[in-house]
């Protein structure tokens, strides 16, 4: 299996990017849209990035600065195809194998939803100005327990802060 984020070429759907795994299945971003594919199916073998940059990190970014949710987080470059294991201090028991993508990708979806929660809590009519800020209080709490993960972006500004802002 190709890791996430992954180029491939595809005898029907052309260049596209492996945005998850189900599987023996890819999860891949074509610019026809997304498809699963067979891992094995014949005619698709990995590809290397398209020149120019990634059009659908593009097309990505445009949509969501549109709708004002700001840019895309980006992986730093050294941690890139890298893989996080996990081993368990008992003998024999089996080692946990995870994609630096993966992981990745799930602080960025916990960053943004935390992000969509303080617009939530800022925005409720039902709540006090007291409770709000007691709210908010717990949200900062969670962005300065994430700022060990803060390792993993490639610009400053992606990265979590604590309370210390």
């Amino acid at each position: 299996m190709l890791r996430i984020g992954a180029w491939i070429e595809h005898p029907h759907y052309g260049l596209g990017r492996i945005t998850n795994h189900k599987d023996t299945r890819y999860v891949v971003t074509f610019p026809v849209g997304i498809r699963e594919v067979e891992s094995h199916e014949p005619g698709i073998f990995e590809a290397k990035a398209p020149p120019g940059g990634d059009p659908i990190k593009d097309a990505l970014r445009a949509v969501l600065e549109e709708y004002g949710i700001g840019g895309v987080a980006e992986l730093g470059g050294r941690w890139e195809g890298g893989e996080i294991i996990v081993r368990p201090a008992k003998e024999g028991l089996k080692e946990h194998h995870l994609p630096v993508d993966a992981l990745f990708h799930k602080v960025v979806m916990i960053r943004d939803r935390l992000r969509v929660l303080e617009q939530k809590i800022n925005a409720h009519k039902g709540l006090s100005d007291a409770e709000k800020v007691e709210m908010q209080q717990y949200v900062t709490r969670c962005y300065g327990s994430l700022t060990s993960l803060n390792f993993l972006f490639k610009r400053e500004e992606d990265k979590f802060s604590g309370s210390g802002d």
